[in-house]
């Protein structure tokens, strides 16, 4: 979902787009306009080669004040025009795939009744992505970015939980401690082509990392649950991505008695449920908006 960089390239040298969204430059001016701007801010914007173009940390930072004046912009324009500040406008939102179709895809057609102007763009998938750089303004994530220039408001507490089928347990067993998972087909993640095998689990005692043998990989969480309930395995999956499972009875939970994590030191990384987004001064209506909806859907469905 990388925001393409010829999109970039015009915002960092004009923030002043028709109402099509083209400037009107050719290839050559926009060069100029580029280098005039590095030399004014004695930074590099841009990294260039032959083939690839990509934005610089600090392009990325220019690029998203550009966007952050567009917006401001707009919503005046709107305030002038109408003597309101009207709810329009788009929101791009990344969300794992499993969470976003069970409860944010909902929240969205619901936020979209009370403001049918706002047009949300959702992304689902499972891979961390860069704000600064992709273009989407909100991001919703089990634990925390590692970016502290980022705003992080949970949505919901959650843990990791190892789950299976009953029928899966019957014919294979139960597992009692952590290294009898050698004996079991493991379903496991796959991050940014790495594979989340080396699994983490604390009891009272004493700490144990486990390096598991999966059958099957996937980068998709909801590919990973359909398959623990298809009784192929031992999933590693957060429990609110599986809680209707649970109360339903076609997943239930194993090694109960240890806490579980992948690829993490401690146990005690955060698997809390959390929205995340950039800190802008001048942030949009509707992205407040819709941020505030969000974290009041969620206090109601738990409360």
């Amino acid at each position: 979902m990388p925001l393409p960089c010829s999109s970039a390239i015009h915002t960092l040298v004009s923030t002043g787009l028709s109402a099509d969204g083209a400037i009107g430059l050719s290839p050559a001016t926009i060069t100029a306009r580029l280098q005039a701007l590095e030399d004014r801010y004695r930074v590099k914007l841009l990294n260039r080669s032959t083939r690839h173009l990509s934005l610089t940390e600090s392009g990325a930072m220019y690029h998203q004040a550009s966007l952050d004046i567009i917006d401001s912009v707009k919503e005046t324009e709107n305030l002038l025009q109408t003597g309101s500040q009207e709810v329009r406008g788009t929101i791009k939102i990344a969300v794992p795939r499993d969470i976003g179709k069970q409860y944010i895809s909902p929240i969205i057609s619901a936020f979209c009744k009370l403001y049918p102007d706002v047009v949300p763009y959702l992304y689902l998938d499972d891979k961390l992505t860069n704000l600064a750089e992709s273009g989407i303004d909100i991001v919703i994530r089990y634990g925390e970015l590692a970016d502290s220039n980022l705003i992080s408001r949970k949505l919901a507490s959650s843990r990791r939980v190892l789950c299976a089928t009953p029928q899966y347990l019957a014919n294979k067993g139960t597992p009692i401690t952590p290294q009898d998972l050698a004996d079991h087909h493991c379903l496991a993640m796959i991050r940014s082509n790495e594979e989340l095998k080396t699994w983490h689990f604390s009891d009272n005692t004493q700490h144990n990392v486990i390096t598991v043998l999966p059958k099957r990989f996937s980068d998709d969480g909801e590919v990973i649950r359909q398959w623990a309930l298809d009784s192929a395995g031992i999933a590693l999956k957060s429990i609110l991505d599986i809680e209707q499972d649970i109360k339903q009875q076609r997943l239930v939970t194993v090694l109960d008695g240890y806490m579980k994590n992948f690829n993490a030191s401690t146990s005690s990384v955060s698997a809390d449920l959390n929205v995340i987004y950039q800190s802008r001064r001048y942030q949009p209506k509707r992205l407040r908006l819709f941020i505030d909806f969000l974290i009041a859907r969620y206090a109601e469905r738990l409360g």
